[in-house]
């Protein structure tokens, strides 16, 4: 989810991603705000070193670094934004937040629902979705790109009240 995110933010600010070692960056401008987006080409449960690496490389303080994520523990499509916390289970923030040694960066969490009994989260998570699962998520991709920018021309607080409502599907 965080990928698709990601992607959407690049494609809408009209900016490419190239290469730089383990990470894919696009860097330009949303808004007035000058932006560098990351997709980190490791294992997700390996991203915290890459995120702290170009954390250190920019130079940027861990306020104003934004994480987006899938979440089990939210319902398919709803949004939700924190400006720190734990990793709730996630191996990727678990991994972001060891190699930071800080849960103070921001998330915008996507929720992807739990798996049905029997089915491990694992195999959930990477599994394809179907036709009505993906206009769901497409749509969560939309506001969570709506979310990122507004925490970006606006701030945090902005962002939160904004899009940590409980939208009807």
């Amino acid at each position: 989810m965080g990928f698709w995110v990601v992607a959407a933010v690049a494609a809408e600010a009209g900016i490419r991603f190239r290469r730089h070692g383990e990470v894919l960056r696009a860097e330009g401008r949303l808004g007035r705000e000058a932006v560098t987006l990351a997709k980190p080409q490791s294992y997700m449960n390996r991203s915290g070193p890459i995120v702290a690496a170009l954390t250190g490389e920019l130079g940027i303080d861990l306020s104003e670094v934004i994480v987006v994520h899938d979440d089990l523990d939210l319902a398919p499509g709803r949004l939700r934004i924190k400006a720190r916390g734990g990793h709730g289970g996630h191996n990727g923030v678990l991994s972001i937040i060891d190699a930071l040694e800080s849960d103070r960066f921001a998330r915008v969490k996507i929720g992807i629902g739990r798996p049905p009994d029997g089915v491990d989260p694992a195999d959930y998570v990477l599994a394809p979705v179907s036709a009505r699962e993906r206009a769901v998520l497409e749509e969560a991709v939309q506001q969570a790109v709506r979310a990122v920018e507004c925490w970006v021309g606006e701030g945090l607080m902005a962002a939160m009240n904004r899009f940590n409502v409980k939208r009807e599907p």
